[in-house]
């Protein structure tokens, strides 16, 4: 039996693809034994930043990706489409119907065995997936540093949720930015130059959570995810020309383009829920009901989950992994998800699913699967298993990563329409063979 410690969505993703071959597979979570500070249900596969698996066209590294996935038979991507919810070019999940889906297939799989339990240490025995993600708990991340030395830690950040019913729609409108989308994927919020020279400079100002032990001193924050208040930080237009930026939008109400804009994305299905795309922050709670609530449209906004920043531990792949994820210097032992510096929902999963395709075919003694350097599951692969990289940081799917064509095309579109399509047949040809 094949054990995959962690339930998160790289851990669902490898135990599915270890259980679909036949195998048997232990998935252990410490759910609902132990809770980390920033999951809040019992349920696998759960969302605790945004709830967007990025852009969904076929010509973008981020489609790419999920369209791979798609081909592998990928557990998390078939239940996230049944989970969509209206998000313009993006594809976005009501996040609880998805983790409920993600659980649900997993404990009716005759495959799967499900443990509740603490993982205190790399198991010495078997074959192991090690997928407990960025808050890997205190005793099992020590015994990661103990075998393969201390790992590099950046700080995480998630954006706040609002009720629907509590934003001001006379002063927000529905639009998707350049007429993109159904037209009403994003509730937007407007604010004029007065407006926004107020909020900005409260932000700036606002106080912040602590944060605590020796990241204090140098903590490093992954780009993707930064708090809004540090971006602001960078300059008073930096936000504007970022997460706020109003381009390709016009209020209904004026016909012109607003000074800076704040989208809201649906949180579920039922649109009840809206997030503050963009808006991750280390804010106190108090200070963000105070500061966001200076936006108009959110000035008596009933915040379901404010934001929160926490710890997120990745080890250092480049000397540690081969591109099966499977560490160089002990077979049977795998890593999968964000620890081993993919980053990205579909980034972590995608590493899940080459690290349960290659345990299984480990156990049935076959040679290992490597996903073509041509896609984006194989570009990653590579780059985090690449021993000439330096100051490994995570990295997640973009067209920068992927190999040249033999053409030079000038075009970005038709570039990305060529590498998709190489990367689609090389594909069909690999899997031929898993």
């Amino acid at each position: 039996m094949i054990r995959v410690i962690g339930a998160g969505l790289a851990g669902c993703e490898a135990a599915w693809q270890i259980a679909n071959r036949g195998i048997e597979v232990e998935l252990i979570d410490m759910k609902p034994y132990k809770q980390t500070p920033v999951h809040k249900t019992d349920m696998f596969a759960e969302l605790v930043c945004s709830n967007s698996f990025k852009a969904a066209r076929t010509v973008s590294a981020a489609g790419m990706l999920k369209q791979e996935m798609r081909m592998h038979d990928s557990l998390i991507l078939s239940c996230a489409d049944l989970c969509a919810v209206p998000a313009g070019g993006a594809l976005a999940v009501d996040r609880q119907l998805f983790a409920a889906e993600v659980t649900k297939r997993l404990n009716e799989n005759e495959n799967v065995k499900i443990v509740s339990k603490e993982v205190l240490e790399i198991p010495a025995d078997g074959i192991n997936i090690i997928a407990t993600g960025p808050l890997t708990s205190e005793a099992l991340s020590e015994s990661i540093k103990q075998k393969f030395g201390n790992g590099l830690s950046f700080f995480d950040a998630a954006a706040p949720i609002v009720t629907f019913e509590s934003i001001d729609m006379n002063n927000a409108f529905f639009a998707s930015r350049y007429g993109k989308g159904d037209g009403d994927d994003y509730i937007n919020c407007p604010l004029s130059k007065e407006e926004y020279e107020l909020f900005y400079n409260e932000l700036i100002n606002g106080e912040r959570a602590p944060l605590h032990g020796v990241d204090v001193m140098n903590p490093k924050v992954y780009e993707g995810c930064m708090p809004i208040e540090v971006m602001a930080g960078r300059g008073e237009d930096t936000i504007r020309f970022g997460p706020m930026k109003p381009v390709g939008l016009r209020d209904p109400k004026t016909g012109h383009r607003p000074w800076a804009v704040l989208q809201l994305r649906k949180e579920n299905a039922q649109g009840s829920m809206y997030n503050l795309v963009g808006f991750q922050t280390n804010l106190k709670f108090g200070e963000q009901k105070r500061i966001f609530g200076l936006i108009p449209a959110l000035k008596n906004a009933d915040f379901v989950r404010y934001g929160v920043m926490h710890r997120n531990t990745f080890i250092d792949s480049p000397r540690i992994l081969n591109a099966d994820y499977q560490v160089r210097e002990q077979k049977g032992l795998f890593f999968a998800g964000q620890i081993t510096g993919v980053e990205g929902y579909i980034e972590s999963a995608s590493s899940g699913c080459i690290a349960g395709i290659n345990a299984a075919r480990l156990s049935l003694g076959l040679e290992p699967y490597y996903a073509p350097k041509t896609t984006v599951m194989g570009a990653l692969a590579e780059y985090i298993s690449d021993s000439t990289v330096e100051n490994f940081q995570p990295m997640g799917a973009n067209i920068g990563i992927l190999p040249s064509l033999d053409e030079n095309i000038r075009d970005k579109q038709l570039k990305a329409e060529k590498l998709s399509q190489r990367g689609f047949e090389d594909l069909k040809t690999a899997l031929k063979g898993v």
